[in-house]
């Protein structure tokens, strides 16, 4: 495996963004690439990881960097997973805004992304004391 780099980025080529995010299978996003590109650079925070060029993880947040930060995405290409990229993406993230009180971060309910964040420090909203609500619109099927 090729040494993984760290970018804070956001003008980052379309390609590579559709290319990330289609092997995530995350077609709402790339449904898109324009409205894609828009949101990645109007962004409070990306940070890629590349090997030789090629993208291969991305985490991008949300928020005022200040009081509230919600990380809004999070990959990792399947062929680069279980190498400590998500891990490098957030901690990076993490310590950049170590100061923000509140950090939020909405995923699907599986073990494997269970067992990711609350190795991070991150605590599952259904523990009792805290409860979350979303409303979204245009629902779609992410398989």
């Amino acid at each position: 495996m090729n040494e993984i780099t760290y970018h804070e980025e956001k003008n980052i080529d379309k390609t590579l963004l559709l290319n990330l995010y289609n092997n995530a299978g995350w077609g709402a996003y790339t449904s898109n690439i324009d409205e894609l590109e828009k949101a990645i650079n109007n962004s409070l925070y990306v940070l890629t990881a590349k090997s030789n060029g090629k993208l291969v993880g991305l985490v991008r947040t949300v928020g005022d960097g200040t009081t509230i930060l919600y990380i809004q995405d999070i990959l990792v290409h399947t062929d680069y997973k279980r190498k400590g990229i998500g891990t490098e993406l957030i901690k990076r993230t993490l310590q950049k805004y170590a100061s923000v009180r509140q950090k939020v971060l909405l995923t699907e309910d599986t073990e494997e992304t269970r067992g990711f964040y609350e190795s991070l420090g991150f605590e599952s909203c259904d523990k009792g004391y805290l409860v979350s609500f979303v409303k979204l619109e245009n629902k779609y099927d992410n398989s």
